[in-house]
């Protein structure tokens, strides 16, 4: 279609009435013509997600899964950069078709601030509301970057975790969950026990997933579970911190079922936690499989 001349958008606005006469055309006018007209030709586009479907099933949760995106997390020690993949879900109900998917990618361009419990619960109640429905979910994972110190030699690195914060609205009520992956070293107490020297150990995941009635930050759940474990990762060691990490796993053995039991006396301890689950996976060194154990609370 050819773009309209200034005397065709003249003629036009004389037909409708927008402006009677004359070839001086305010900008306002011209700016009120061309939207009335952008409109009517979108009116034109079908709306295939407005449409009522008949089937009578309501979804309880309906979005877009894996969107990875840049943020920018605020936690305790300051804020961080990274990159994460993001799972924005609502309620649609039975008489809707579908939801306006391209909304929850628009709604991630605007935000721009830092994202922490608060933010996260904004965030949540805005996609409610732009997605016209009562509920909804947002779950936002991320690798978290810690800066830690060798033991012994005081040489800094950095050692990633998994976290995972989820914001929940459903029927107006809102709440937020935190879940945490720590890598730790485990050392088995039986292998020690019954060797002459040495004892099989290794690298294990645990996990806290836990809700609070205050906030809960991520660096303090990581403290909890490497106070607990045989001994914490590091992401740089000399030989004198290599020396130390070893004889701390031998002093501290832990089966799988220790470990779980430990963090969770630690999380019970702190008021704040409402409920949790602990789970950990020790990667044997001995064996093909793994040891796994699982507490949840209450």
């Amino acid at each position: 279609m050819q773009p309209l001349k200034a005397s065709d958008i003249i003629s036009h606005l004389q037909i409708d009435g927008i402006f009677p006469g004359g070839n001086a055309i305010p900008c306002t006018h011209l700016n009120n013509y061309m939207n009335i007209k952008e409109k009517q030709r979108m009116s034109a586009i079908a709306d295939v997600q407005s449409s009522r479907d008949l089937r009578n099933l309501p979804i309880n949760q309906v979005g877009i899964k894996d969107l990875r995106f840049p943020i920018t997390m605020q936690t305790a020690e300051g804020t961080q950069s990274t990159v994460a993949r993001l799972t924005m879900t609502v309620y649609l109900p039975a008489e809707q078709k579908g939801t306006h998917m391209s909304r929850f990618v628009a709604l991630m361009e605007q935000h721009t601030e830092a994202l922490d419990f608060a933010q996260l619960h904004r965030l949540t109640a805005e996609m409610v509301a732009l997605l016209d429905s009562h509920s909804g979910k947002i779950s936002v994972s991320f690798p978290f970057f810690r800066k830690k110190t060798a033991p012994v030699s005081g040489i800094q690195s950095l050692l990633d975790y998994d976290v995972c914060l989820t914001g929940e609205i459903k029927d107006g009520a809102y709440g937020h969950s935190m879940k945490v992956m720590i890598p730790v070293t485990s050392l088995c107490p039986c292998s020690k026990e019954i060797s002459q020297y040495g004892a099989h150990n290794q690298r294990s995941h645990v996990t806290v997933s836990l809700t609070a009635d205050a906030e809960v930050g991520i660096e303090e759940v990581i403290d909890y579970v490497e106070a607990q474990a045989s001994c914490q990762l590091y992401g740089l060691l000399k030989r004198p911190d290599e020396k130390y990490v070893t004889e701390k796993a031998y002093e501290n053995p832990k089966f799988v079922e220790d470990m779980v039991r430990d963090v969770a006396t630690s999380l019970i301890a702190d008021k704040r936690i409402k409920s949790f689950v602990v789970e950990s996976e020790n990667f044997e060194s001995i064996h093909n499989h793994s040891a796994y154990a699982y507490i949840a609370y209450p």
